[in-house]
């Protein structure tokens, strides 16, 4: 029952669909991680739901919960997911140019900033076509939201009682990643993205503290906000 609907959409949608679908799953079970890894920070079920709510990007959430259970102060878990979240602002820009929304609100505006993760912004930087674009941003973002939500709640309310390497639960963000990467290389700029962001980080590690080179190494991410010239020349 729930294929009959996937089945009847045209081909290049239910690609589309499928692929978030299989992304939002896998990101749902490494959100049970995070609720496990919150829980033994000293978080309770409401906060480590309400982080996942409210903030809605694990690589800072998971910064700021290592800080807090390391003994740091709030100030400190703030400031370290604050660098983390800073590409979402890099992706921002890229998204801007490709997500032509018809009636440009404030709020819908907002919505779509909550979203752009790094999930959503590699599934709909992806595609060429606008249309699937928009597809592709949007069923992301909105099931990762609810699938990351649900996992952090599992794993709040399951809490000390399952280990995420013994689960194999600590791989799935990593394979989400591998998974995502294969589309982007099947482009001319996936690839030119992908070398200029593996250049920027290895002349960048030996100079910046950690992290930093990673952060700089997302800014590859512009690559797909430049202007298609054969798509300008065909207008």
């Amino acid at each position: 029952m729930i294929l009959r609907p996937l089945r009847a959409m045209e081909p290049e949608v239910r690609r589309v669909i499928a692929a978030t679908m299989a992304v939002n799953v896998a990101v749902g079970i490494f959100g049970i991680s995070f609720g496990v890894a919150s829980i033994a920070a000293g978080a309770d079920v409401l906060q480590t739901c309400a982080l996942s709510f409210f903030t809605f990007t694990g690589a800072s959430q998971f910064s700021a919960m290592s800080v807090v259970g390391a003994g740091g102060t709030a100030t400190a878990a703030f400031g370290g997911a604050a660098i983390l979240a800073a590409r979402n602002f890099v992706y921002g820009l890229a998204m801007s140019r490709m997500l032509h929304f018809k009636r440009p609100t404030v709020p819908k505006r907002l919505l779509a900033a909550h979203f752009i993760i790094d999930e959503s912004t590699a599934l709909a930087s992806a595609e060429t076509d606008d249309r699937l674009r928009r597809i592709a941003f949007w069923s992301t973002a909105l099931g990762l939201f609810i699938f990351w939500n649900l996992g952090t709640l599992l794993g709040a309310l399951l809490g000390g009682a399952i280990d995420p390497e013994v689960w194999g639960l600590d791989v799935a963000f990593p394979a989400v990643f591998v998974a995502m990467l294969g589309a982007h290389l099947r482009t001319r700029r996936g690839r030119v993205a992908a070398a200029l962001g593996a250049l920027i980080f290895v002349v960048l590690v030996p100079i910046l503290p950690i992290g930093v080179p990673i952060l700089a190494a997302a800014t590859a991410v512009l690559v797909g906000a430049w202007p298609d010239s054969r798509r300008r020349s065909a207008t």
